[in-house]
């Protein structure tokens, strides 16, 4: 734990015998409203900047900022580490579309939330992490946690810097937040030392933004020329397709992307957290052709996701179709492979303007042929889910986890967020399932960070607290983040968490075996045989163990009721057979 010497006591302890009560000691700091500490004045900035919630463990060098998000009514949600914290903060960003944020103390309360506010940094999710530090007064002399943070938090972030003086705290914090919407959505880092924390200020000194007065707006279309282009582009094609990635949900644009691809009759295909934003059984929702797409189309639309290595880096996009890349960010646009038009903006501000500029453009010709497409690739859907259908209802024991991934996505409601921690986990789960809204699918993204789930959970019900929220583990991840459950719990905030328990980091192992052979592939992946049904007893909720799949979808509806009845988390640990792998595993096109 990154607690310091001075926070080691209980969270909750008796006061001491004073004379002094809480309103004489609010009095002293604000002198009427004249005088205001570092502390308050960052709580003031994060109202301004709409963060209604902070994600944080406590430590010396930051509880000031706690005693001004009493005051300002900002929600302190205190988790067990600051790799949860970080992710809760990243998930916060993605269920509100608003500022997500995590404080941490000086030393390894920062060092602790590196890989949340990594993963951030990958997923574009806008969060500003607020970090500790010694006093300045102290700079340089070795006092208790000093790092240099702002060094080392600069390459996984938008804006590193420090606050130097208490009257720029809030101004500091309004240049953070403004960076972490600039463009594509990240991360942004302020050090801020104790002792610019404690001190206390004349209000008519701090540099305080006023709300809503200091943005431009994002919304931007690029040239209106290139918006002429795609339109043209796409009124004449007669295989378009679309991939919808995670900055149009992140944008919120997914309504003008839903508007255009049913005016325009467009085949859809989503990945991250853009999956949901169609309906399953909706005429233009496709996700298991994208490849055929891909080869086949003759104009492609790819919108808000990189050609990373979940793209094959582009090569897996047809050499002989018109490539389109629409990006908030121009440094992704084009790399990695050639395109024939890049557009940077807003991704709902330039779909809903190609859909405005392309109405009545069609022709009868190339509209009968896009229905052809459609036709010729929802055939191809209904084969490939045909092929799949017998791995989904397999009775193999041990269970195959194929079957696990149709139960749950038979078991999810429309009102079910679902999370996914893990790596063969998500990669086998993305196959089955069809989150009903959008939303309501959460994944670690590029960065492919184990022990993002509890985090997602905490956020995803704190955010929602009327939806209910299932995470998804592999074994592996869930014990690197599971004691926050306990946190989940103690702030009301119950989530149902499913294990594919397989005993053994498997995405990782198979790769082990096929290199080095059995004797040697075990080596560094194997885990313990855990019943953690257990884990959720011991906190007071309700836990299963399921060996034969037909127990599967009893199994959740008993938990389900469970949470919903004793508002706590429960588990279901589903032992699935260690000799099954997903398809990218065994072609190990993460590395290709």
């Amino acid at each position: 734990m990154a607690n310091d010497v001075a926070t080691a006591a209980p969270t909750v302890a008796a006061a001491p015998a004073s004379t002094t009560t809480a309103d004489d000691t609010l009095k002293r700091k604000t002198k009427d409203g004249n005088v205001v500490s570092g502390g308050h004045l960052v709580a003031k900035a994060l109202k301004n900047e709409g963060v209604d919630t902070i994600f944080t463990l406590c430590g010396g060098h930051i509880i000031d900022i706690y005693d001004g998000c009493i005051d300002e009514g900002i929600r302190i949600i205190d988790v067990r580490h600051e790799q949860v914290a970080a992710h809760a903060a990243d998930g916060y960003a993605r269920q509100t579309g608003k500022l997500g944020c995590v404080v941490t103390t000086a030393g390894p309360g920062c060092t602790n939330a590196v890989t949340g506010i990594a993963t951030a940094f990958r997923s574009e999710s806008p969060v500003l992490h607020i970090g500790g530090q010694g006093a300045l007064t102290q700079h340089m002399m070795g006092s208790l946690q000093d790092l240099p943070h702002v060094d080392m938090m600069r390459p996984i972030t938008k804006f590193a810097a420090g606050v130097r003086s208490t009257e720029r705290i809030a101004d500091m914090i309004s240049m953070a937040a403004r960076e972490c919407f600039a463009g594509a959505p990240g991360p942004a880092y302020l050090e801020i030392p104790r002792d610019v924390l404690d001190r206390e200020v004349d209000i008519s000194r701090a540099v305080i933004p006023q709300p809503g007065a200091y943005r431009a707006s994002t919304r931007s279309i690029g040239d209106p020329a290139d918006i002429e282009t795609l339109a043209d582009l796409l009124a004449h094609a007669e295989r378009p397709v679309i991939l919808l990635g995670s900055q149009v949900w992140t944008a919120r644009g997914h309504e003008a992307a839903i508007d255009l691809v049913r005016a325009l009759d467009i085949p859809a295909y989503f990945n991250g957290a853009s999956r949901g934003l169609l309906p399953p059984g909706d005429p233009h929702h496709f996700d298991r052709t994208r490849r055929e797409g891909f080869d086949k189309a003759d104009v492609i639309v790819i919108v808000g996701t990189p050609f990373d290595f979940r793209m094959g880096y582009g090569r897996r996009l047809g050499r002989n179709a018109s490539v389109v890349q629409i990006d908030m960010d121009y440094r992704t646009v084009g790399k990695n492979r050639d395109i024939a038009l890049g557009l940077v903006g807003h991704p709902g501000a330039i779909l809903a303007a190609v859909r405005q500029a392309a109405s009545g453009r069609i022709e009868r010709g190339a509209q009968a042929k896009r229905r052809e497409w459609m036709q010729e690739l929802r055939a191809a859907e209904e084969v490939a889910t045909a092929k799949l259908m017998p791995l989904f209802t397999s009775d193999q024991s041990p269970i195959h986890p194929y079957r696990v991934a149709w139960e749950l996505n038979e078991f999810l409601t429309d009102d079910t967020i679902y999370i996914g921690d893990g790596g063969d986990v998500v990669t086998i789960s993305a196959q089955a399932v069809r989150p009903r809204r959008p939303g309501h699918w959460m994944d670690p993204g590029a960065l492919g960070s184990l022990g993002v789930g509890t985090g997602f959970a905490l956020a995803a019900k704190a955010a929602n607290p009327e939806k209910e929220v299932l995470c998804y583990y592999g074994d592996g991840s869930f014990g690197m983040t599971a004691f926050d459950m306990e946190t989940a719990n103690r702030f009301g905030l119950p989530y149902l968490a499913v294990i594919g328990n397989n005993s053994a980091m498997n995405q990782i192992r198979y790769g082990q075996i096929t290199k080095y052979g059995e004797e040697r592939g075990d080596v560094g992946n194997l885990l313990g045989d855990v019943p953690f049904s257990k884990f959720a007893e011991m906190l007071g909720g309700y836990g299963e163990e399921v060996r034969e799949s037909s127990q599967i979808a009893p199994a959740l509806r008993r938990a389900r009721e469970a949470v919903q009845r004793d508002g706590k988390s429960a588990v279901v640990n589903i032992w699935v057979d260690p000799r099954e792998y997903a398809p990218g595993t065994k072609a190990q096109t993460m590395y290709k």
